[in-house]
């Protein structure tokens, strides 16, 4: 299993930007996934962001695509570069790692980090 923790959230005014980051535990197959999901109160868990670890092919959202960007490094951790936020990106974002089908679907992700904070104000 792919241990994953993340860090990087914080307050910001509509429009500013974000850079969050999810250094994952991986012991043995390159071939898993990180994906950024987020969540508000009384809602499930809405995928944003996800990456292929192995080529680092990112997939997005309708509502980030052209704000958002997810990127990985050699060193198995994604990140995910928000800029132009808006009020409505504003929820707890936990970055999860895993083998799933859809990669903008919870399912198939087995490890969730424990989540960060991004405040977007208006």
């Amino acid at each position: 299993q792919v241990g994953t923790v993340e860090s990087g959230g914080g307050s910001v005014q509509a429009g500013g930007s974000l850079r969050l980051s999810c250094p994952a535990s991986a012991n043995t197959y390159s071939s898993y996934c990180l994906g950024w999901f987020r969540q508000v109160p009384g809602k499930g868990r809405e995928g944003v962001a996800a990456i292929a670890m192995s080529d680092g092919s990112p997939f997005y959202a309708e509502a980030v695509k052209g704000r958002f960007t997810i990127a990985r490094d050699n060193a198995n951790t994604a990140y995910l570069q928000m800029t132009r936020l808006k009020p409505e990106d504003t929820g707890m974002y936990y970055c999860a790692a895993g083998y799933p089908e859809k990669l903008l679907n919870v399912d198939g992700y087995d490890s969730w980090g424990q989540g960060t904070m991004v405040t977007v104000n208006s």
